[in-house]
């Protein structure tokens, strides 16, 4: 009912910048949080950043001030800008909402999109 949808990935140089993106679409009657995980080839999945619909954010150790979180609430989207990367971020990044839906009954829902490729390589 809910969908998400991650643009933004790809190959960049060590150094380099990222910015993902992520749409939330369906019968959506709020979103109380979005945010971003990534998984790396034989580890599990880890958050990256989240952010309320009131602008508290939430950042890993391993990125924070290389990574900023922001969102566009009218429109159900999340951004992630990515500055500094290094090969350790290589992962498949994955876009999260927590919210609810407009029908039936505002019931909750916890989203996940497809995963967008992040490779950061020389």
């Amino acid at each position: 009912q809910v969908q998400l949808v991650e643009s933004g990935g790809g190959l960049v140089q060590p150094g380099g910048s990222l910015r993902l993106s992520c749409a939330a679409s369906g019968s959506i009657f709020s979103i109380a949080a979005m945010g971003w995980y990534r998984q790396a080839p034989g580890k599990q999945r880890e958050l990256v950043a989240t952010i309320t619909s009131g602008g508290t954010t939430n950042y890993a150790d391993s990125e924070k001030g290389r990574f900023t979180i922001s969102r566009d609430n009218a429109k159900n989207t999340v951004y992630l800008q990515m500055n500094s990367l290094k090969p350790e971020d290589t992962a498949v990044y994955y876009c999260n909402a927590d919210g609810r839906i407009a029908s039936p009954f505002q019931r909750r829902f916890i989203s996940w999109g497809q995963g967008t490729q992040v490779t950061v390589s020389s």
